[in-house]
């Protein structure tokens, strides 16, 4: 077909929604999918009852094609089923009639009838089982219960419950298709894989090879729970549609030995790769999902362990769109609860000492960042910022004296230091920070004789026990209060209740989560249709995170907003984002939106929109 015939093509298939057409048959498959990118649109192929058809779906998240899909069909597709919400004037035009009751349940009482069974439940892993069951029939009615009920779902949905969901995975499995798992076994035939997912409007991929989820180390394939979670706060914080996510896992074995003895283990039994394998299938992975997704497609590393996760993100950083959330979205959401705690202490972020308890991927990416937003604050050079950052791994503080035997990612943070420290309260009292920060997976690691010390050094001591789940937490929030008489800055990775001390003052801890930025830093990504992710944009999302911290949020003790505010965090946090990457020059979606918080908004799946189509 000549190529001048395809823009008016396109603007016909727009204008339809569905057009009935082979495209490949004339050759332009390749040709309409790229014009719909460039016009800021998704295409996708739908199987009906009468084969192959061309659906156009605007990237706007309420905005759907049309679909054949009626009756039967239609209610084992959980992307469209919304049964007893169905309303009544449809069900004959759906032929719904008789497979759903008579009943007609408004989508908000819907919410409200599945919580009122949620709440019934006595553990959380049953919690999470009767949400996933829902999603498996019912993805819109799954996501108004996140959305309508944010704060009290998401440790359910993820940290700390996911953990438990993890280390269960292989028991609890249904069979749903929740994912794509890709193993070695696939190798040279990753392409042919995800041409079996049943979208191709993907435009954010969460990807893990399982081998650091949590705290918990080594899950293999169960790790699987992670980028399922992650993905379902990314649409029910940023927004993005459900059809457009992707949870991968690329399965190299495991070195979990309960696993390879277990019968009942869904992963390959067989020790990790370690070898070129490893990094031919990731290669091929990238290369195959920016092949058929497009070269933009957001491609999030997660719980990668250190001995690949930073030079993973260093392979690929400049080739895809990727970031890994461990390592740089944590650091994001850390530095926007150091920059709002300057309401509490009075410091400038170049005014702090850091100490680290653990020096892995997260620690590092946190120091790191901090480091990079100093060199903004004050122009000093990257080295001397890294000057006011220390580290404490399991052998001590890290110095130079270390040299030789530290891993290379901690190098950068090796300061010339005489005293011998082997041990975190040895180290306390030799640099005596003003910020003391968790992410050694270890419970217990801040003693009421670190946080007492803290407390002598400091008029308002920053504490922040972030290892997840919360089981891992270096110390808990009444802890942390209670052993520095009420005047610590606390955060933690895992949420706490509020902690009322004996002289009644009541403080609400701050929960550092991840999902306070990626999801934003997705969208932005989807808004800008950016090329690339940099140490700036988390930079950029920190700024904005802090900026959403208010004035009670503080008199609480609180650094972070509130949970149940997050799809308007994410909103600003996409627009922050996204305006950078005009200014950085890596945006491809032109022209430039006049407003850029609305062209985020305007792209957000909302699920109590109902609609039927």
């Amino acid at each position: 077909m000549p190529s001048r015939w395809i823009k008016p093509l396109i603007t016909a298939l727009c204008l339809v929604s569905v057009a009935k057409i082979k495209a490949q048959d004339y050759g332009i498959e390749e040709d309409i999918s790229q014009s719909c990118k460039n016009n800021n649109i998704r295409s996708s192929t739908t199987s009906t009852t009468q084969g192959k058809s061309f659906v156009i779906r605007k990237m706007n998240g309420n905005s759907t094609a049309t679909t054949t899909k009626t009756g039967f069909e239609r209610m084992k597709d959980p992307l469209l089923n919304v049964a007893s919400s169905t309303p009544l004037a449809d069900r004959e035009r759906l032929k719904l009639r008789g497979l759903v009751p008579s009943g007609y349940i408004p989508l908000n009482l819907n919410v409200e009838r599945c919580m009122q069974q949620l709440r019934l439940k006595s553990s959380p892993l049953e919690k999470y089982l009767f949400l996933q069951s829902i999603q498996d029939v019912d993805e819109r009615l799954y996501y108004a219960i996140l959305v309508s009920h944010t704060e009290e779902v998401m440790p359910v949905v993820y940290t700390p419950t996911v953990g438990e969901a993890c280390q269960k995975f292989s028991s609890i499995y249904r069979g749903t298709v929740r994912g794509l798992f890709i193993s070695l076994e696939d190798a040279g035939s990753v392409r042919s894989v995800l041409d079996n997912w049943p979208h191709d409007n993907v435009s954010t991929i969460v990807v893990t090879d399982g081998e650091r989820i949590l705290g918990l180390g080594d899950q293999g394939v169960n790790g699987m729970g992670i980028p399922i979670g992650k993905l379902a706060l990314y649409t029910a914080c940023a927004g993005i549609h459900p059809s457009q996510v992707l949870p991968v896992h690329i399965d190299v074995g495991t070195n979990n030995e309960a696993f390879l003895h277990d019968p009942f283990y869904l992963g390959l039994k067989q020790p990790r790769e370690r070898g070129p394998a490893y990094d031919s299938l990731i290669e091929e992975f990238f290369e195959a999902s920016q092949d058929k997704f497009g070269k933009n497609v957001l491609i999030q590393f997660e719980d990668f362990g250190n001995t690949n996760a930073f030079r993973l993100l260093e392979m690929f950083q400049d080739k895809a769109t990727t970031f890994n959330d461990d390592i740089q979205g944590t650091a994001s959401v850390v530095l926007g609860g150091l920059i709002a705690s300057k309401n509490m202490t009075g410091l400038e972020l170049s005014e702090h000492t850091f100490l680290f308890a653990g020096a892995g991927e997260a620690g590092v990416g946190i120091a790191e960042l901090i480091a990079y937003a100093i060199t903004k604050e004050t122009g000093v050079s990257l080295n001397d910022a890294r000057k006011k950052i220390f580290l404490v791994d399991s052998k001590g503080l890290v110095t130079k004296a270390r040299l030789a035997s530290l891993q290379h990612h901690k190098l950068h943070f090796a300061h010339d230091i005489d005293d011998d420290c082997p041990d975190l309260l040895a180290s306390v009292q030799k640099i005596k920070p003003t910020a003391l920060i968790g992410v050694s997976a270890k419970p217990g690691t801040f003693s009421e004789v670190v946080c007492g010390e803290m407390a002598k050094m400091n008029k308002r001591p920053v504490i922040f026990a972030l290892s997840n789940p919360t089981s891992k937490a270096e110390c808990t929030a009444e802890e942390a209060y209670k052993w520095t008489d009420g005047r610590a800055v606390f955060a933690s990775g895992s949420p706490f209740g509020p902690v009322t001390l004996s002289d009644r003052r009541t403080f609400i801890p701050g929960q550092g989560n991840n999902a306070y930025v990626f999801p934003g830093i997705g969208l932005g990504v989807i808004a800008s249709g950016a090329t690339k992710i940099t140490q700036n944009d988390m930079l950029v999302a920190a700024r904005a995170l802090a900026d959403e911290v208010k004035a009670d949020h503080v008199s609480k003790g609180c650094v972070y907003p509130p949970l149940s505010d997050i799809r308007n965090v994410s909103a600003k946090i996409a627009a922050a984002v996204a305006s950078s990457h005009y200014e950085t020059g890596v945006a491809t979606v032109l022209p430039k939106p006049s407003d850029m918080l609305s062209h985020c908004k305007s792209l957000m799946y909302n699920p109590l929109e109902f609609d039927t189509v």
